[in-house]
């Protein structure tokens, strides 16, 4: 076991990752100060108020509990580097869009610009934790530049990715699947990894905390996500085929789902997956494969994305086809703009995919959201056409030809139906892009029901 005490631990970066990752620390370790800091200062201000950046079940109630005690959220600065004991580095790693490997390569100018900001301020024995999601072979580059100064400072890095799922990132923090730290060789790197474990061990059954080296560390991230993808393009593509047979992709998936060998977790079929990390992770991994000349591997992991892509453009086609082949002036109601509910996060969301093919048809949206409304404003403040944006879903759906549910939120199962279909254009049109809501009671209600992968309920 490692004798190294933690005490102070900062984490650059404050956003989905970094944020609620500090506040369940500093919940289960009274006696560790934590700081999360960031260059952002609406960001810090955010985190400091009643209305986070970040939406997730639970987190305000424990930020509330721990902040000014051992929680603090404050701009970054030479100080609180100099004093930390261990440094988590949780700072964006998008996928690089210029130069070499642009659409796929991960952009780490801002990891390397924290590297050096280390290396300048912070202490030698420093123990440096990769929470960033990075290409396998990271941790090596960062401690290159951390052992680069004149100082002879000394630097342990750690591996140690999330596995978070956002609407359940505290539960998945408090009750993890597992804890995976990478440490580098030899002893210092084994006590540095130990006294990570140490951390968690607080509230984590030893059997769940993991160690091993850096490398499969770093890349176990990048995998877990690349087959989570997977699993949703191959049953979204199973989809397509559902819809040309007359077969239906939900019994599908429940009988496939009861072989102890597949399971039923991620085989839902829908429009499509989003989020922050799963096509950045998988075209990451696919650029990694080939720059060690595996084309063909490349080739497959690649593929996931596509598929994906297709599902949301095929989604669009069918929606365009229903309404006798044009929506130019009809106006759209699209329920649910956030990747997934119990998040407000929109990044790479299908909505934002629908709600751009649906405007080059010239039609007139209408977008709702219960958490995700400024995000999504945000997201189409450049984006020409027809667009407004209902706070009151009732208000959305009133002269509506049609309701395209994109994010299966609780509160759109327990919405007046009758109401919504009495409001809007005749025939009105549902299209369910999650299988959220009965087709059979929407259709008996009136509605022109078609969803993902099954028969098209219809009036017309």
């Amino acid at each position: 076991m490692s004798k190294k005490e933690i005490k102070e631990i900062l984490c650059l970066g404050a956003g989905y990752v970094g944020g609620p990752t500090m506040a369940v620390i500093a919940e289960k370790c009274h006696d560790i100060n934590v700081t999360v800091v960031d260059l952002n200062e609406e960001r810090i201000k955010a985190w400091n108020s009643d209305s986070l950046p970040v939406y997730e079940p639970g987190l305000q109630e424990i930020v509330d509990g721990r902040r000014g005690k051992n929680l603090h959220f404050k701009l970054a600065s030479a100080q609180l580097l100099a004093q930390a004991d261990m440094i988590f580095v949780s700072v964006n790693t998008p996928t690089k869009m210029y130069g070499q490997g642009a659409g796929r390569a991960a952009d780490l100018r801002f990891w390397e610009l924290a590297a050096r900001d280390i290396l300048k301020h912070a202490r030698t024995g420093t123990i440096i934790v990769e929470k960033s999601t990075v290409p396998v072979k990271t941790a090596e580059a960062i401690s290159r530049i951390l052992h680069s100064g004149t100082e002879g400072k000394k630097f342990s890095v750690l591996s140690n990715p999330e596995f978070l799922a956002e609407g359940t990132a505290i539960k998945d923090l408090l009750n993890p699947d597992r804890v995976l730290i990478g440490n580098e060789p030899g002893q210092e790197g084994q006590d540095a990894g130990e006294a990570l474990a140490n951390v968690y061990r607080r509230w984590v059954s030893s059997e769940r905390v993991l160690l091993t080296n850096v490398w499969s560390s770093e890349l176990s991230k990048l995998v877990a996500n690349a087959f989570l993808a997977q699993r949703v393009s191959s049953i979204n593509s199973v989809s397509a085929l559902c819809e040309a047979t007359g077969a239906d992709v939900s019994e599908i998936s429940r009988a496939i789902g009861m072989d102890s060998r597949i399971g039923p977790k991620f085989l839902q079929a829908g429009v499509g997956f989003g989020g922050s990390c799963f096509k950045k992770d998988i075209l990451n991994l696919s650029y990694i494969c080939e720059t060690f000349g595996l084309t063909e591997v490349a080739s497959y992991w690649r593929s996931v994305v596509e598929m994906n892509d297709y599902q949301m453009q095929r989604f669009v086609r069918r929606i365009v086809e229903a309404q006798f082949n044009t929506v130019a002036g009809k106006k759209q109601t699209i329920l649910g703009f956030a990747f997934k509910p119990d998040t407000n996060d929109t990044r790479e969301t299908p909505a934002l995919t629908v709600t751009q093919k649906l405007l080059e048809e010239k039609a007139k949206l209408v977008i709702h959201d219960p958490e995700a409304l400024e995000n999504a404003k945000w997201d189409l403040k450049d984006q020409d056409g027809d667009l407004t944006f209902e706070e009151d879903v009732y208000k959305a759906c009133e002269g509506s030809h049609s309701i395209i549910l994109l994010t299966h939120w609780k509160q759109y199962q327990d919405l007046d139906y009758e109401r919504i279909f009495a409001s809007m254009e005749k025939p009105a049109f549902l299209f369910d892009g999650r299988l959220w809501l009965d087709p059979e009671r929407m259709h008996r209600i009136g509605f022109n029901v078609l969803g993902i992968g099954s028969t098209e309920l219809m009036h017309i």
